[in-house]
Order: structure tokens, then C-alpha cells, then sequence
């Protein structure tokens, strides 16, 4: 949610360093966006819409040695070009652009006000700038005016601000994630790596309450009291190709299409054949007595799914949404273990649900996608799933690896009889991924039922959580109405809502009892005349009652759910393209919730 960018030291270029890192930043979701440089005088530009309308309407002299941007996604006042950042003070000698919110914002502006202020905007951002204002009014120095700025603010921020008579960028964070980017010749500040990646590949993490000023060519980090602190630089595995297209008309297809590489990744290194065991560092010496998940979107879809591997494998689990958990925590014992999985290890609910869970003395495991991030450095254990960066909005490629690594986690913790079955399972599964990819008839499918009233998603155990996510990844980006259901639920309430224009995907893999209970199911939304699709490995009779299939190969009953997903992410894109939607950039959504 929301992007800052920021450069120093770059001269000339620093307003194409800021377009292009902004450009970098679109996968966040933004409804506006705007840039801020200094040159001895403050110049700002910012525009309601797409990046494209900033581009066009800025001004081509517009340089200066140090410049800060942001793509904004509304919490405070509707899109409009006043409302975009960066803001500024009544003079116009600061500018400031923020992600998170200032919840004593409303208080802060009406003192503000009273002492003679005016604001433009609708944002709870804008009292940054005049707090700033009024300290230097008093004879602060830039620095000094922005630390005592920070100290009257409430909430949660990454805040980044330039003046017209300062060679300086400073920034700051609370509870919203900033990374400082490490050139040769210049540095960089950003939300997220991307943004930068094209300048350098070495960042610098900044922690809660941290300072970071950046002048022309270098950078320096320092406490809340001004101490210094001896930051270490970091360099990003990712590089600039992997966040590019690469021929793909969409971000969210080609990482599809990376499923294959990713799951690799993910289990290398991980999995010994041989013996049919699992070897994962961060997972060494854990044996939990009980597990709990906190996860949103995508990431709760894979923690029901690991939940459930590990209640079958003896271990008590539970999955709950981290927005929930974090004012109703449930009940912990000193052996239990908490795992947020969050793709970005920055969205702002699991991360209060983590916190709360080492509050109350336990330990704490954070499974996401970047080495970095602030679950990553504030959990006791990490468990990385290395699926690459991931640009659409829409999660793919990192919700199989998260159900890949939640079999790790299984595997490690609980002693499972079927361990070498499920390890020669993982190992077929990139190329079983491929396979779908390359013979999938998801496009047929999308065109036969891309003008349906609704969509109806179901499955039973460990397919239930891929019927959410299938119904989940539909109407995130095709704007459609889906709703995903355990399938034995269809009858108690959702069978009222099927008609002949409600398709029902129904996902059966296996001969089992749930494969046989949900062919029954199928026969129930069968009669009510409803078409049915049926994502199946063939071992069951579904097909029979199904008016197209869509197959998978035969495998585990504990890795097939990441094979049902990509026929299911697969119908969701292309409904989407047939109906024109902005499928890496859905409306109303962000990459990276970092508010709660």
C-alpha cells in the first residue's frame, strides 16, 4: 500500500531516478502519485491517476541533487490531485511523503489551524510538513525540526521529507517498512528493493524508530536520540530481469508461469530423496506442542492448509486470521509456536498478531517470501520460501511455495509414516506445475463461462483452502462475484445461491472418502442445472458429472492442492483478460497492506 522513493546524489537524473522508481512501485496499488525536488528552491508535481499523467505534466527542468516521490492509496480524502503526495507547508519549503497513518492527525491539524495554518488536502499527512514548519520557525535545523515533528505523531509511518534550503533527505519508520539503497555514487530510500533495483542491488534495513539521512553519494543511520548506528548492507538476491515482464502481456501470468522455478527454489537444498527426510536450518530443534497460524488473504488460504497438515500428522494447529488473532489472541502454553506467513513479511496485521504472540512469551516463526523484511528480522526462526519477487498484485507463485513450505514445516516438526512419499511427491512436483502450464484448458474455460451470474468454488480437506483461494484470486482480479466453500457446506446454506448460471469448480483428487463425498456434492449442484468443473487427477468418477475437466497428474494427497491451484489461478487470469480488467493492478487493492 502506497510507494516512496527517494534519491540523492544522482544530479541531473534524480528526476528520472524518481519516475522510473515510481514506475517500480505500481504494483503496491496507487490511485495518485507525485514528486518533490530541491535545488535551493522546492519544486513539486503530483497528479491524480496513473503514473503516465505525473510524466506528462512535469516539468522538464524540474532537477535538483535530492528529490522524494510517492504513489498513494487513499485511507484519508478521495483521489484528487490536491490529496496526492508529496505535501507541503504553508510556505512550500518542506516536503513530506508518508505510508501508514497518523491517528492523532485530526487533534494535530485542528491545533495546527488554530495557530494560523492551512491545509489543501483531505490527509492525515499534511500536519507532517506544518509541524516541521513550525520548528524551524523557532530557529530548529532541518534535522532537529523533522525528529521533533516525528516525536508528535501517533500511528504508524514510513515518512521521507526534503527542503528547499537542504542537500538532505530525511526518513523515518514506525510499523511501515523503508529500505535504503547503497550506490557507488548515490543513495537511494524506498518502501520496497524494486524501486531501486536498477541502481543497486546493496540496502540497508531500517528498524522501527530509526533516522536515516541521505546527502549526495552517502548515507548515515542514526537512533531516535541521534546516536549513530553501524548499519550493515545487505545485498538482494533478486536482479532488475526478474521484475520485468519478460514477454508476458501481465506481471500475474508470467509469475505463473514461474511456479515451476519457484517450487524448485523453495525445496533445494531442503529434501533428501535418499532417506525421505527434510533438512531445514531454520526449522532444526523445533517441536512444538502446538502450532498457530496468523496469515491474511492468500497467506491464511496456506495457513489453513498447513494447519491441517500438521493436525493430521498429531500436532494440535490452528489458523487464524492475524486481524483477529491480534485483539482476541487465543490461548497459548509455553511450547506453543507461532507462524505468521506473510508473502511480503510487511502487512501490518500479522505482524501485531506476531508481536502479540512474544508478548505473551512464545516463539514465533515468520515463513515469507524476503530475507529482510520486519517479520523476518523479529521472529525467532525464518522460513523463506524463495519464490522471487512477485509484482501483480494478485498472490501465485508465493501461495505454492507457501504450501510447499508448510509440508517442510510438517515434515520437521512430526513424525509422519508417509515421509518419502511426500518428499518423491515435491521432487516431481515443478515439472507436474509445468505440465498444467503447458497443456491447461483454462482459456477454453473462461471463455465458455466468462458471462456467468457468479462462481462457485468448493472442495473438502485439503482442497477446501484452494476453493478459497481459487474464489479469491477471481474476484480479486475480475471484479466478479466468486465465493469458495468447504463442499460439504453446500447443502447448509450456498445451495440456494446455484442456478444454470453459477458455474461450480469443484476440486477432487484421489479415491478417498472426501473424493467420494465430493462427487456426491457435485450431483447435488447437478441437479439444480448448474454447469460443473471438475479440477481432478482422474482417480475418482467426478468427470462423469462434470461438464468439462480441467486434469492434474496424479500425486500426493498433501502436494496436489498446489497442482488444483494453478488450474484454478489460471481460469481466474483469463476471465479477467476476456473482460478487460487492470489484472496487476486490481482497483481498491494493494501488494503490501502495511495499515490495519
Amino acid at each position: 500500500m502506497c510507494g516512496i522513493i527517494g534519491c540523492s546524489g544522482r544530479s541531473d537524473e534524480t528526476l528520472d531516478v524518481l519516475l522510473s522508481g515510481l514506475e517500480g512501485l505500481e504494483y503496491r496499488g496507487y490511485d495518485s502519485a507525485g514528486v518533490a525536488l530541491s535545488n535551493g528552491t522546492l519544486s513539486v508535481c503530483k497528479r491524480e491517476g496513473e503514473i503516465h499523467r505525473l510524466q506528462q505534466a512535469v516539468d522538464g527542468d524540474l532537477g535538483g541533487p535530492v528529490g522524494i516521490g510517492h504513489t498513494r492509496w487513499s485511507t484519508h480524502g478521495p483521489p484528487s490531485d490536491a490529496n496526492a503526495h508529496p505535501h507541503t507547508d504553508c510556505s512550500g519549503g518542506v516536503a513530506v511523503v508518508h505510508n501508514g497513518i497518523v491517528e492523532n492527525y485530526a487533534d494535530l491539524r485542528a491545533e495546527l489551524t488554530d495557530r494560523g495554518h492551512e491545509f489543501d488536502s483531505d490527509t492525515d499527512t499534511e500536519v507532517v510538513p506544518h509541524l516541521v514548519e513550525e520548528e524551524l520557525a523557532d530557529g530548529a535545523t532541518f534535522e532537529e525540526a523533522f525528529r521533533a515533528a516525528v516525536t508528535r505523531l501517533e500511528g504508524s509511518y514510513a515518512l521521507a521529507a526534503v527542503a528547499e534550503d537542504s542537500a538532505a533527505i530525511l526518513a523515518t519508520r514506525h510499523d511501515s517498512p523503508l529500505v535504503v539503497g547503497v550506490g557507488d555514487d548515490a543513495a537511494y530510500l524506498a518502501s520496497d528493493v524494486p524501486a531501486f533495483l536498477d541502481y543497486t542491488d546493496r540496502v540497508v534495513y531500517l528498524e522501527d524508530d530509526e533516522f536515516a539521512r541521505l546527502e549526495t553519494g552517502s548515507w548515515t543511520v542514526t537512533d531516535a536520540d541521534g546516536g549513530l548506528i553501524d548499519k550493515s548492507v545487505s545485498r538482494v538476491e533478486w536482479d532488475a530481469e526478474e521484475t520485468a515482464k519478460s514477454g508476458y502481456d501481465h506481471y500475474m501470468l508470467k509469475e505463473i508461469h514461474e511456479q515451476p522455478r519457484a517450487l524448485r527454489k523453495c525445496l533445494r537444498g531442503r529434501v533428501d530423496e535418499r532417506t525421505g527426510s527434510v533438512a531445514v536450518e531454520a526449522l532444526e530443534g523445533l517441536n512444538p506442542g502446538s502450532v498457530q497460524f496468523v496469515a491474511c488473504g492468500t497467506s491464511y488460504h496456506a495457513a489453513l492448509f498447513g494447519a491441517q497438515t500438521l493436525r493430521e500428522a498429531g500436532v494440535p494447529a490452528q489458523a487464524f486470521l492475524a486481524s483477529e488473532y491480534a485483539t482476541s489472541p487465543a490461548p497459548v502454553t509455553d511450547d506453543t509456536l507461532v507462524v505468521g506467513i506473510t508473502q511480503s513479511g510487511e502487512t501490518a496485521d500479522t505482524l501485531s498478531a506476531l508481536r502479540e504472540a512474544q508478548h505473551r512469551g512464545v516463539e514465533t516463526l515468520a515463513m515469507t517470501n524476503v530475507v529482510g523484511s520486519t517479520a523476518a528480522r523479529e521472529c525467532d526462526r525464518t522460513l523463506t520460501i524463495r519464490a522471487g519477487p512477485e509484482i501483480g498484485v494478485a498472490a501465485t507463485k508465493t501461495f505454492s511455495s507457501q504450501v510447499v513450505a508448510c509440508n517442510l514445516l510438517s515434515a520437521a516438526v512430526a513424525e509422519r509414516g508417509d515421509a518419502r512419499e511426500v518428499v518423491e511427491a515435491l521432487r516431481d512436483l515443478p515439472g507436474q506445475v509445468q505440465k498444467i502450464l503447458d497443456s491447461s484448458r483454462a482459456e477454453r474455460v473462461a471463455e465458455e463461462y466468462v458471462d456467468s451470474e457468479a462462481y462457485f468454488f468448493v472442495g473438502r480437506g485439503h482442497h477446501h483452502p484452494v476453493a478459497l483461494e481459487g474464489a479469491l484470486k477471481l474476484k480479486e482480479i475480475s471484479y466478479e462475484h466468486a465465493e469458495g466453500f468447504p463442499a460439504g457446506e453446500l447443502k447448509h446454506g450456498p445451495l440456494a445461491l446455484v442456478t444454470a448460471e453459477t458455474p461450480v469448480f469443484a476440486v477432487a483428487t484421489g479415491s478417498g472418502e472426501k473424493a467420494t463425498k465430493t462427487v456426491g456434492n457435485v450431483k447435488e449442484v447437478e441437479a439444480r442445472d448448474a454447469p460443473v468443473v471438475a479440477v481432478t487427477d482422474g482417480a475418482s468418477d467426478v468427470g462423469r458429472y462434470a461438464d468439462v475437466v480441467l486434469e492434474i497428474p496424479e500425486t500426493h494427497a498433501r502436494v496436489a492442492p498446489v497442482l488444483a491451484n494453478v488450474q484454478l489461478q489460471l481460469v481466474a487470469y483469463y476471465i479477467a483478460k476476456k473482460l478487460g480488467r487492470s489484472i496487476d493492478k486490481p482497483r481498491n487493492l494493494a501488494k503490501s497492506v502495511t495499515v490495519e
